[in-house]
């Protein structure tokens, strides 16, 4: 295990990073699948895992002494207003269900253990509560107020400012990422080299490492050591680190850390240098989610720009633009926040603008760009020069009164900045002047040069701990962002829906198939015992197609690609990259499962034009939805192949297309057959041409289980049953294989019911949407489905990819009622309602255990014939929630939400990546998503979600265009009814509480993000014997998440996979409130040795 750095802190959802050998961590865990399968390895190969065990109990033993030393150092420094809330756990739980859940016990009753500081700490829903939000002119700096200052306040500590030039390049937003690089970015990398050379004053910082890498591969060996002698002269800071400057509204934080790593991993390999300093300049709010991953990768600092302009006015007017950006479980990290309007040249060196532009020499007359305010800059001269330099003073100055600290930081640069020669030479020279004027004139008390983030910020701290001063604390998130007036940017939460769904659909298999090939090379390294892999394996090209995977993915997290705000062509392109990773991933899925589960592993054959295994599904465009793949079924049985990518024994249903009404699933180790239904795929309202076989699979984590299919008796197979509703005309209705019915007399007009051991759904007989949910516990909710219109607004300025400024809005309505359909059968019944613009179904699964407690949810939206519409799902229920709500940040942490009646509409749309809930004393409605999009609360007891938005303009933010590139776009929630006794959502000390997920949401997400993956083995009658893989002998905890096992680059020979792996772990908080019964079938981490993942042991990769 290789280390340098281990941060220890008190967290509530805490990460392990560990790099270990695969050996080492797959010959653990097989253990106990040696001994299951009555294999007994030779004498030495037991010495050499015994010996292996010994290490890893010594490196366990060490790692708690760490933790016991550094809980004890806590506890010395205890002081009389700390409290003892509980880390891991809902700070409102500290009464009532401490009895109820064994790992809410342990921290109720040793609330020593998880030591929480309390400290002046701004909550930025306090903020919200107190701001008037009324937008007064404020002058010159509009959005804000007059500066005034004396003169003397620099006089015994002079003005220390760091110009920081720097060039943002988007990966794509109007152009593709190749189009950028080639008709700009290598020019702006290539000018780095040799201006910064000429003069070792000028400085640059630099963010995109996928642009970065690109360039280096472009460039020989003599520019490459250019570059690292200016990265160890501090000329050149690489900042963030991360493959792109990420979205931190719509992106997962598997995939925020995901490009962070493979970005640092880059900078690491490459040039041996770590990032210190954060730069989000452009992401459109900002959370606390990336703040903290960015701590965890190193970074002292950092700064962000896309504020609400009524915030920054706020923080300006108290001098707390500099602070602590604290989770809610603790973790700093130091963050400057710019003041003004953007980060371009105007808007950064005071609060004019008319006069900042003047000292853009980009902007110098007879070029291509020019001052909007009309006043142009003019070259710096020995006769203008004290004009010149004493008005720039003047910002400077007055930009410097909203910070404690008289050191001050000012950018230079915009988008794609520094593409030509003459810029750089007529930015840094005149600058130069304007600074050689302020060190020949003492008098004006100022030190001004070119300088990096990390000057700054060194600087900074130079100043504070000489002036005995700290920085407020303040905690939060920076949602939703306004850059002016009633301007929101809650439209790009939902932005091309099918896009952000296919997002998903990439992060989960590239997931699932790290994993799967990190535990493929660990057997095969294992099987041979040389540390060899097998020679027909082609790892090397699998490594490659992991690695694009990875770099596609992390592409899309680009703050202008997930978030659906770039231009058509470019949008295809990005989804063009996914789609090919996507099918790339399957092949490396499909070989490492060939060769895990063969029983003679010398069977073992590549072949990629003929593969063992295929997928049980085909995505034939980056635009098109997946369709199942017809299983043609006969006496000879076909095998089954079905991946659990999670830590948890899951039950799930397993479903196939087949031809035959008549089928039989069995298990192919022990013969036992699996509770099994036929139903009709409904290729029309009232058509089908295929018939669906779903199963109950009893699947073991990250298991590898083969199934047998194959074709049964006339008659002998479960089959849906139907009934359908429609008002007026009754449809006709295809009714072979499937006994089909419709209701008469007084069954017409009753409301729809289905149930299960667990929960009962009530249902308009009219529409099919969901009124009304009982839980087996006697709890009851109304919970009604509604569908809505929001237009535009008819003022000058409306919706588009950005911003959501709503007209009308209106139930939704259609000239014809729907038809409904109502199935009935042994593993699932559901409520299919068919709409002309979408298809919505509910579902309940007959399941054990906690799958069946949730009511599965999807949509089928076409809005394509649609002018400036957008369609929403509203959910309706009786909890009495007050104004407030919970939504999640990148699927990391739950935050609260406030609906304020002097804030407009949009401005209570949130991010909604996977989780939202409402709940009260006795209840809570959870929503969980499988795609991020906006959500909001406009009245208690109330959810909605926007499902798709189809714009014909533009919204005037630099796009040039509207959104109407929809698609066929499927959404897939489960929506989860909670029993809850626990006081009110309030701490010991009145303050707002930390909310989490309960458990049960927790597993439900996790199998709702995370769904079971089928593959079939082709029909060969010459079948080589298959047995399943179990690498587990039993589930992790039910709050340890295994968020990814990472196979590393070999550090000798590129683009291959090294004998190491980045072991990801993420312990989970969960709400102590409510605990399902009966109770889920999983430990929590509650014993000792797994309660110090409480502390954050994040050893990051090669450092």
């Amino acid at each position: 295990m290789k280390r340098s750095r281990v941060l220890a802190v008190l967290v509530g959802g805490v990460f392990i990073v560990a790099v270990m050998s695969l050996n080492r961590m797959l010959e653990l865990m097989q253990g106990a699948g040696l001994k299951q399968r009555g294999e007994t390895p030779a004498g030495q190969d037991l010495s050499h895992l015994q010996q292996k065990i010994d290490r890893l109990e010594h490196l366990l033993s060490d790692n708690n002494r760490l933790v016991a030393t550094l809980r004890d150092s806590l506890l010395q420094r205890k002081a009389p207003w700390e409290t003892g809330a509980r880390a891991n756990v809902s700070s409102d739980s500290a009464h009532g269900q401490t009895d109820r859940l064994p790992g809410c016990r342990l921290h109720a009753n040793d609330a020593n253990l998880s030591v929480v500081y309390v400290v002046v700490v701004y909550q930025l829903l306090d903020v919200y509560d107190l701001l008037p939000f009324d937008n007064p002119d404020g002058g010159a700096w509009k959005q804000g107020f007059e500066i005034r200052y004396q003169g003397n306040e620099w006089d015994e500590q002079p003005l220390e400012l760091f110009l920081v030039p720097h060039s943002h390049n988007d990966p794509g937003w109007l152009k593709t990422f190749d189009s950028y690089y080639q008709d700009q970015t290598k020019h702006i990398l290539n000018n780095m080299l040799i201006k910064l050379s000429e003069d070792s004053r000028r400085k640059m910082i630099w963010a995109e490492i996928s642009f970065f890498s690109k360039w280096w591969n472009d460039i020989d060996d003599q520019k490459r050591e250019i570059v690292k002698r200016l990265l160890r002269a501090g000329q050149l800071e690489l900042v963030t680190g991360g493959w792109v400057m990420a979205d931190e509204a719509n992106s997962h934080y598997f995939a925020l850390l995901d490009q962070l790593i493979e970005g640092h991993q880059w900078i690491q390999r490459h040039l041996g240098v770590k990032p210190s300093s954060g730069w989000a300049v452009d992401p459109f709010g900002h959370s606390p989610s990336m703040t903290y991953l960015l701590k965890g990768a190193g970074l002292r600092d950092m700064v962000i720009q896309r504020v609400h302009y009524a915030v920054k006015k706020h923080f300006a007017k108290q001098q707390t633009l500099e602070f602590l950006w604290r989770q809610s479980w603790g973790s700093d990290i130091t963050c400057h926040m710019m003041p003004f309007y953007s980060y371009d040249v105007p808007h950064t060196c005071g609060p004019n603008p008319a006069i900042c532009c003047q000292f853009d020499f980009h902007r110098l007359p007879g070029g291509r760009v020019s001052c909007p305010w009309r006043i142009p800059p003019q070259p710096i001269t020995e006769q203008n020069v004290q004009e010149r330099a004493l008005l720039l003073l003047d910002q400077y100055r007055q930009k410097s009164r909203l910070f404690h600290s008289p050191v001050l930081l000012v950018s230079l640069g915009d988008d794609f900045r520094f593409v030509e020669s003459s810029e750089w030479d007529a930015q840094f020279s005149n600058y130069q002047k304007l600074f050689d004027y302020f060190d020949q004139h003492p008098e004006l008390h100022v030190k001004a040069r070119f300088g990096t983030l990390s000057d700054y910020f060194k600087a900074l701290r130079r100043r504070l701990t000489a002036a005995g001063t700290t920085l407020p604390t303040l905690r939060g998130d920076f949602f939703t962002y306004s850059d002016r007036d009633d301007h929101y940017w809650s439209g790009y939460f939902t932005s091309r829906p099918f896009y952000k769904r296919l997002d998903r659909t990439l992060e989960a298999t590239l997931r699932a198939t790290e994993i799967l090939f990190s535990l493929t090379t660990a057997e095969m390294r294992r099987y041979r015992g040389d540390g060899h892999l097998v020679a027909d394996f082609p790892a090397h090209q699998h490594f490659q197609r992991l690695t694009t995977g990875r770099r596609s993915l992390a592409l899309f997290q680009h703050h202008d690609g997930v978030t659906g705000t770039a231009r058509d062509p470019v949008v295809v392109d990005y989804g063009t990259r996914l789609f090919h990773s996507i099918l790339n991933l399957r092949q490396v899925l499909q070989s490492s499962a060939h060769w895990l589960l063969l029983l003679d592993k010398s069977q073992y054959h590549y072949d990629q034009s003929k593969p063992f295994l295929k997928m049980d599904d085909v995505i034939s465009a980056q635009d098109a939805l997946p369709q199942k793949t017809l299983l043609t079924l006969s006496d000879e049985p076909r095998s089954l192949i079905i991946f659990n990518p999670t830590e948890q024994l899951r039950t799930s249903v397993i479903s196939i297309v087949v031809d035959s009404p008549d089928a039989r699933v069995v298990d192919a180790q022990t013969g036992q057959p699996m509770t099994a239904q036929i139903s009709a795929v409904w290729e029309d309202r009232v058509l089908y041409f295929h018939l669906q076989l779903d199963f109950v699979a009893q699947l073991p984590p990250l298991s590898l289980v083969v199934y047998h299919v194959t074709k049964a008796s006339v008659g002998s197979a479960n089959r849906a049953r139907y009934t359908f509703h429609r008002r007026g005309n009754p449809p006709t209705i295809q009714t072979e294989h499937f006994q089909v019915s419709r209701p008469e007399g007084p069954d017409t007009d009753a409301p729809l019911s289905l149930s299960n051991k667990h929960v009962q759904i009530w249902s308009s007989s009219e529409t099919g949407l969901l009124q009304k949910l009982r839980l087996q516990s006697g709890l009851v909710r109304q919970v009604q489905v509604q569908f809505l219109w929001y237009g535009t607004t008819r003022n000058r300025d409306k919706s588009g990819a950005y911003l959501f400024l709503p007209g009308e809005e209106g139930l939704y309505s259609s000239s014809e009622p729907p038809l409904v359909r109502v199935s009935r059968g042994p593993v699932f019944s559901d409520i299919t309602s068919c709409f002309r613009h979408f298809t919505h179904r509910v579902r309940l699964y007959h399941l054990e255990g906690h799958a069946g407690k949730s009511l599965e949810i999807s949509n089928m939206v076409d809005i394509r014939s649609e002018v400036n519409r957008e369609l929403a799902m509203r959910i309706v229920s009786n909890v009495a929630s007050g104004n407030r709500f919970y939504s999640d940040l990148n699927s990391f942490q739950m935050q609260q939400r406030r609906t304020l009646a002097k804030l407009p509409l949009q401005a209570h749309f949130y991010p909604m990546t996977s989780a939202s809930f409402l709940q009260d004393e006795t209840s809570r409605v959870s929503l969980l998503s499988a795609q991020s999009q906006a959500v909001a609360s406009l009245r208690p007891g109330e959810l909605e979600v926007i499902l798709d938005r189809r714009l014909q303009q533009d919204d005037n933010l630099g796009l040039g265009q509207g959104i109407t590139d929809n698609k066929l776009t499927a959404s897939l929630y489960q929506l989860l009814l909670e029993d809850r006794r626990d006081e009110k959502a309030q701490d010991l000390r009145g303050r707002t509480s930390v909310q989490h997920l309960s458990l049960l949401a927790h597993l439900t997400s996790l199998s709702l993000c995370h769904p079971p993956i089928t593959m079939v083995a082709t029909s060969d009658s010459q079948l080589p014997k298959l047995r399943p893989f179990l690498p587990l002998q039993s589930s992790l905890p039910c709050d340890v998440h295994l968020l990814n096992l990472r196979t590393l680059e070999d550090t000798q020979e590129a683009g291959s996979p090294s004998q190491e792996v980045a072991l990801l772990l993420h312990r989970k908080g969960f709400d102590c409130s409510s605990a399902p019964e009966p109770p889920l079938q999983c430990s929590w981490s509650a014993h000792e040795e797994v309660d110090t993942l409480i502390y954050l042991l994040y050893v990051f990769l090669y450092y």
